[in-house]
């Protein structure tokens, strides 16, 4: 999955675990990691280009969960499979 950020122009660096990566942008910083269900992505994200976030990993064709929250932990906006 790293190749497909980093031909969209992201950067990819070793994460922290042995099978994990991180891929950052100027407004994400994300980090992926295999896991038995499928892939795990945790970091941060610009709130104003959560929407943007959501639109890259449908053009990879992926189905995902994405929960967006905010300084107080409180969930402010969740997109799933693709669909805003």
């Amino acid at each position: 999955m790293a190749e497909r950020f980093v031909g969209a122009g992201w950067s990819s660096t070793s994460g922290s675990s042995c099978e994990s990566y991180e891929v950052e942008a100027s407004w994400c910083r994300i980090e992926v990691d295999p896991t038995d269900e499928g892939t795990l992505l945790n970091g941060v994200v610009d709130p104003q280009r959560f929407e943007d976030l959501a639109a890259l990993l449908t053009r990879f064709g992926l189905l995902f969960s994405l929960e967006l929250y905010g300084d107080d932990a409180e969930l402010l906006r969740e997109i799933e499979a693709g669909t805003p």
